[in-house]
C-alpha cells in the first residue's frame, strides 16, 4: 500500500493528536496489555509500544509489518535509543490490529504498513515511547534511593546514581516504575548524543529467520486446521457456472468442496491433498462478462488514446506556443508491461470463526482495511476481528490489497463451510501469478521543444494507463479533478526547470485487469520515461547528461547533491575499461525523488554481440533524511537494484485473449545471482527527519541502465523489458 504517504496535512495532524494522548493517558498501560503484556506485577507497560519485564527484557511492540525490510530493527532502534536500553535485551513482537492505538500517523485513523512510511511516521512516536519509559524508571529509582532524579543516569539498561554508587537494572525497577505517573511530555535526545541511531545494530529478525523459529503464515499449524486452495476463473471477471466435485472429494485427505464468490475452494487436511483435489475438479466457467483482450490489444487502444489530449495534471507556461516556435522537436513513446509482485511467500491467511468473533493469522500489511472487510463478511464489529501479525515473506505492495482479496477469500471459505476449524488459505505460485493483482500496463508519449542551441523550451508528457486508486477507499483524497496522483507521480512532479511544461493523463475504465501498487508505484514507469528522454535530449544537444541535469536542478539542492555524489563515486567522465572483442560498454545516470527521498544511480553495462545486457556496476547515492540504520538502508537499496533489474531485464506479465500467460518463476524470472551487479551505496549525511527507503531505490535503476545502453550502442530502449533483438550489434 505504497502511495498513502501523500495524505494531507490534516490527516497527519489527526494522527499526531492521537500520539500525544496515547502517551499521556493513564489507561495506556492497561491498553498495552492487550498486545500480550504480562500482568502488572511482572513488569510495566508505560505505553502501547513498550513493556519491560522483571526478567529485564525490553519488548517493543511494532505496529508495522516486518516483511524483510528491517522495520522491527528500525522501530526497536528508536525506542532503545531514548530508553538507553542495551541492544541485546531488546526484542520485538507484532502489534494487534487496533487503529486507535497503532494507526499509521501519516494515514489518519488507519493502521498499516506501506508507502515507505514506517520509520518516517514513527520517528518521534517511538522515541517518545522510549523516553517516557526511561523517565518512569528514573523516577522509580529516585523515589527508592531518595535522591534527585536529575542525578540519575541511564546507560545500557542500567539505572545508576554515581554519588551513592547505587545501580539497578530495568528489570529490578520494572514493578516500581509501573506505579509512576506517565509523563505528560518528554525531552528527546539531541542527535549528537545518539548511540544507536545512525550506528550499526544487528537485525532483530535475523536469528529467528536463520534458525527456523520465525513464524510465517505458511509455518502455522493450528489444532484441527484445514488447508484450502481455490480454483479461480482463467479470465478476470469469470464466474462459476457449475462444477462437479466427485473426483475431488475422492482424493485422500480432501474434506470439503464449496463454491465461493471467487471460484471453487477445496479443503483438505494438508496443502498437497487440497492441491490434488483441485486438480481433480471439473468446473464450467461463465465467461459472459470476462475480460478477453490481450496485452497488444490494450496497448493498441492506449496508443490511440495518446494521440488526443488528456486531463491536465500539471501546466506551466504555454507549451503549445513553445512547440510552435521550436527550432527542433524531439519525440519518443514508451511501453510498460503489467508486472507481478512475485513475493517469495505467495498469498496466504488463516481465519477462524469463534464465539467471540474472528481470529486471523497472517503477514498483515493493511490491518484496518482487512479488519473492516472481515467484520462485514461475518457481521461482527471491527473490534471482534483479532489479527495476529506474523512475519511476511515479502510483499512489494501485494499484501496491502485495497480490496482485501485473499483475506476476503479465506473468510468466504470459512463462511461457506460453516466450519469452526481454522482454515488456512494457500495460494500456490501459479495462483499468485495468474489470479492476482499487477502493476498497471502504461503507455507514455513525450515531446520536447528545443532552441537552436539545444535549450529545452517546452516539455509535454502524456500518460495512458489504469488507475490503481479508482474505486478504492483512497479515491477521495488521491484523485483530484479526475487525476490519479499515483499514475502521474514523478511526471507531474518533474523537478527540472523547464519554462513550458504540460503533463496529461488518460485513465481507461474498461480494462478488466486487477491492478495494485507495486514497489515504488507510479515512479516505476515515470522515472524511466522522464530520465531516458532527458538523456536523449542531452544527446541531441551534445551535452553531458550530468551537467545538463545539474543546470536544470538549480532549485532542487537535494536532487543535485545525490546526483553529484553518485557521479563522483562512479568516476563519471572517466573512460571505462574496454570489454571483450565485439562488446560495447557504457555508463548511464538517473536521479529521482519518490516517497520524499532522493536517489541517484550510475550504471555501468556491457552489451554483448547478441544484444544481451550485463549490468556490471551500480553506484547509488541516497538522501533519506536521518539514517536510523545505515546497514538497513544499504540493504534496501541493494535489494531495490535487484528488484528493479528483474523488471528491466525480464519482467513482463502478458495476456492472450484475456488469459495470463505466465505461471511461475520459469516464465516470470527474477534476475539470478550471476546477473546481480556490484552495488555501492553512499548515504548523504542529513539532519532532516527520516523519509522512505523501502521503495525509492527502485525507480532510477532501469533508466540508469537504459541510458548506459544508449551510451554504449546509440540505441534507446523504449519498451520494457529490454529486448536483445533491439540491441544487437
Amino acid at each position: 500500500m505504497n502511495q498513502i504517504h501523500n495524505l494531507s496535512r490534516r490527516h497527519f495532524m489527526q494522527g499526531a493528536a492521537g500520539l500525544t494522548l496515547g502517551l499521556a493517558l493513564p489507561g495506556v498501560a492497561s491498553a498495552a496489555s492487550k498486545a500480550g503484556a504480562p500482568a502488572a506485577d511482572a513488569g510495566f507497560a508505560p505505553n502501547a509500544f513498550l513493556r519491560i519485564g522483571t526478567d529485564n527484557s525490553v519488548t517493543v511492540i511494532s505496529k508495522h509489518l516486518e516483511m524483510g525490510q528491517g522495520t522491527y530493527t528500525g522501530l526497536a532502534t528508536l525506542v532503545a535509543e531514548e530508553l538507553d536500553a542495551a541492544w541485546a535485551q531488546v526484542k520485538v513482537e507484532g502489534a494487534p490490529a487496533d487503529a486507535k492505538r497503532y494507526n499509521n500517523l501519516f494515514w489518519g485513523p488507519a493502521q498499516g504498513t506501506g508507502g515507505s512510511t514506517a520509520m518516517a511516521n514513527s520517528w518521534e512516536q517511538m522515541r517518545q515511547a522510549g523516553a517516557a519509559a526511561r523517565a518512569m524508571l528514573v523516577s522509580a529509582a529516585a523515589r527508592r534511593w531518595q535522591v534527585p532524579a536529575g542525578e540519575i543516569a541511564v546507560s545500557e539498561g542500567v539505572v545508576s546514581h554515581a554519588a551513592s554508587k547505587r545501580k539497578a537494572s530495568f528489570g529490578e525497577l520494572a514493578s516500581a516504575a509501573a506505579a509512576e505517573a506517565v509523563p505528560a511530555s518528554v525531552t528527546l535526545k539531541d542527535p549528537k548524543d545518539f548511540r544507536l541511531i545512525g550506528k550499526h545494530a544487528h537485525r532483530k529478525d535475523s536469528a529467528a529467520k536463520t534458525n527456523g523459529t520465525a513464524q510465517f503464515t505458511q509455518d502455522m499449524h493450528l489444532p484441527g486446521m484445514l488447508v484450502a486452495v481455490v480454483a479461480h476463473p482463467p479470465r478476470f471477471g469469470g464466474k462459476v457456472k457449475s462444477f462437479d466435485a466427485a473426483r475431488a472429494r475422492a482424493v485422500k485427505g480432501v474434506v470439503d468442496v464449496v463454491a465461493i464468490p471467487s471460484g471453487v475452494a477445496v479443503l483438505a487436511k494438508d496443502t498437497w491433498s487440497a492441491s490434488k483435489g483441485r486438480d481433480a475438479l471439473s468446473v464450467e466457467w461463465d465467461e459472459s462478462a470476462a475480460f478477453k483482450l490481450g496485452s497488444e490489444d490494450i496497448l493498441a487502444r492506449y496508443r490511440e488514446a495518446a494521440k488526443t489530449p488528456g486531463l491536465v495534471a500539471r501546466k506551466e507556461g504555454d507549451a503549445d506556443a513553445a512547440f510552435a516556435g521550436a527550432a527542433r522537436v524531439v519525440k519518443a513513446s514508451y511501453d510498460f508491461p503489467y508486472l507481478a509482485h512475485a513475493a517469495m511467500e505467495p498469498m496466504n491467511c488463516i481465519v477462524q470463526r469463534t464465539a467471540a468473533g474472528v481470529e486471523v493469522w497472517n503477514g498483515e500489511q493493511l490491518h484496518t482495511g482487512d479488519q473492516h472487510a472481515l467484520a462485514g463478511i461475518f457481521g461482527v464489529s471491527v473490534e471482534q476481528v483479532n489479527i495476529h501479525m506474523l512475519y511476511a515473506g515479502g510483499s512489494f505492495g501485494r499484501r496491502a490489497c485495497k480490496d482485501s482479496d485473499y483475506v476476503r477469500e479465506a473468510a468466504s471459505i470459512v463462511k461457506a463451510t460453516g466450519t469452526q476449524a481454522p482454515v488456512k488459505l494457500v495460494w500456490l505460485r501459479e495462483d499468485d501469478m495468474r489470479a492476482g493483482y499487477y502493476r498497471p500496463l502504461f503507455h507514455h508519449t513525450l515531446e520536447a521543444a528545443l532552441d537552436a542551441d539545444g535549450t529545452i523550451r517546452a516539455w509535454r508528457h502524456r500518460l495512458v494507463g489504469q488507475s490503481i486508486i479508482k474505486g478504492s477507499p483512497f479515491e477521495g483524497f488521491l484523485i483530484k479533478n479526475g487525476i490519479d496522483a499515483v499514475s502521474v507521480e514523478g511526471a507531474a512532479t518533474l523537478p527540472y526547470a523547464i519554462p513550458n511544461l504540460q503533463v496529461e493523463l488518460h485513465t481507461p475504465t474498461d480494462i478488466g485487469v486487477p491492478v495494485l501498487w507495486w514497489r515504488s508505484v507510479g515512479s516505476t514507469h515515470t522515472a524511466y520515461s522522464t530520465e531516458t528522454f532527458l538523456d536523449r535530449l542531452a544527446a541531441e544537444a551534445k551535452q553531458d547528461p550530468v551537467a545538463l541535469r545539474l543546470r536544470l536542478l538549480d532549485q532542487h539542492p537535494r536532487h543535485a547533491a545525490v546526483l553529484r555524489l553518485a557521479a563522483d563515486k562512479a568516476g563519471w567522465g572517466t573512460p571505462l575499461p574496454a570489454g571483450q572483442p565485439g562488446e560495447r560498454r557504457g555508463r548511464g545516470v538517473a536521479v529521482h525523488e519518490s516517497f520524499h527521498s532522493y536517489v541517484a544511480q550510475v550504471a555501468e553495462v556491457t552489451v554483448k554481440t547478441d544484444g544481451s545486457v550485463q549490468v556490471d556496476r551500480i553506484v547509488a547515492a541516497v538522501d533519506c533524511g536521518m539514517a536510523i540504520n545505515p546497514d538497513n538502508i544499504r540493504a534496501q537499496v541493494e535489494g531495490s537494484v535487484g528488484f528493479g533489474l528483474s523488471a528491466a531485464l525480464h519482467g513482463e506479465i502478458t495476456l492472450k485473449d484475456g488469459v495470463v500467460e505466465q505461471s511461475n518463476f520459469g516464465d516470470y524470472a527474477p534476475i539470478r545471482i550471476g546477473e546481480m551487479p556490484k552495488v555501492e551505496v553512499h548515504i548523504v549525511a542529513s539532519a532532516e527527519k527520516p523519509t522512505g527507503i523501502g521503495e525509492p531505490g527502485v525507480p532510477p535503476v532501469a533508466p540508469a541502465v537504459a541510458n548506459a545502453i544508449a551510451a554504449a550502442t546509440g540505441k534507446w530502449a523504449t519498451r520494457l523489458p529490454f529486448s536483445a533483438d533491439d540491441l544487437k550489434a
